[in-house]
């Protein structure tokens, strides 16, 4: 049996813009061309490349948040393009993401415990009672305390709140977690915690990641598997260290020559 998870075959995604003098023309923009790539159990596969690349069109195709033009998203052998709304509904929770901007992706206006519960309120999953005992555990799993479900995201540091975003993706017990530059808004000092506490959350739970960072230096402390992107297409993938040691394309080398303190080759 394979022990890949989550696999895209040949992706395809275009948009439309707007082009010329007076906004009268358009201009195709492949962001996703003939992308495939593969996620394997338990393991966490980065998605590295610069903005624009396509890695967050790559996420949010992978987790059915927006139409692809032409391939197919395979989810545990099943084509995800196949399903009615019932069923990927169903799907869907186990296929989370944690987003970029600890800021901007809590509702300020809602206190902690409600947002990290609302999945299980959208899934029907338990009643009350247990859905407060689910947030309290995964708010003391992630490193906060029990009190903090009264709170509000203004409350908190970037971390902490991050944190937050950590519990609400986990709290449903998904398998495969989508984490969106989850530390690029956060300070050094701060980025380290919270890899470690993914890292840890990740044994803990059996999960598998798919990481996407314009940063080869914080992907190497947690991926197993790298793949590079640039303009639409993979351009490399391979081994975290095999790539990390003899990167076989310029554009791969340009990426690891960009990282503080690394001396070129």
């Amino acid at each position: 049996m394979s022990d890949v998870i989550l696999e895209a075959l040949h992706l395809n995604k275009t948009y439309s813009q707007r082009s010329g003098r007076f906004g009268f023309g358009t201009t195709e923009i492949k962001a996703l061309n003939d992308v495939s790539v593969q996620l394997r159990q338990g393991s966490t596969l980065a998605v590295v490349g610069e903005s624009g690349s396509g890695k967050s069109t790559l996420a949010r195709c992978l987790l059915q948040l927006q139409p692809y033009d032409s391939g197919d998203v395979i989810f545990q052998g099943q084509s995800l393009a196949q399903l009615d709304k019932d069923a990927l509904r169903g799907v869907r929770k186990n296929l989370q993401m944690v987003f970029q901007d600890p800021f901007a992706s809590l509702n300020p206006r809602m206190r902690v415990g409600d947002i990290v519960g609302e999945g299980l309120v959208i899934h029907n999953i338990g009643n009350a009672a247990s859905r407060l005992a689910q947030v309290r555990q995964m708010l003391e799993r992630v490193g906060l305390s029990v009190e903090d479900e009264k709170k509000f995201p203004h409350q908190f540091s970037g971390g902490q709140r991050q944190r937050i975003g950590i519990a609400r993706a986990l709290v449903l017990q998904p398998k495969v977690v989508i984490c969106d530059e989850p530390v690029s808004a956060l300070d050094v000092s701060v980025q380290a915690q919270i890899l470690l506490l993914l890292k840890s959350l990740q044994q803990e739970m059996g999960l598998s990641y798919i990481f996407i960072s314009h940063d080869l230096r914080v992907v190497r402390h947690i991926a197993n598997d790298i793949v590079v992107m640039h303009k639409g297409q993979v351009v490399e993938q391979g081994a975290v260290e095999s790539i990390y040691q003899s990167p076989q394309q310029s554009y791969t080398q340009q990426l690891l020559q960009a990282i503080p303190g690394r001396k070129a080759a």
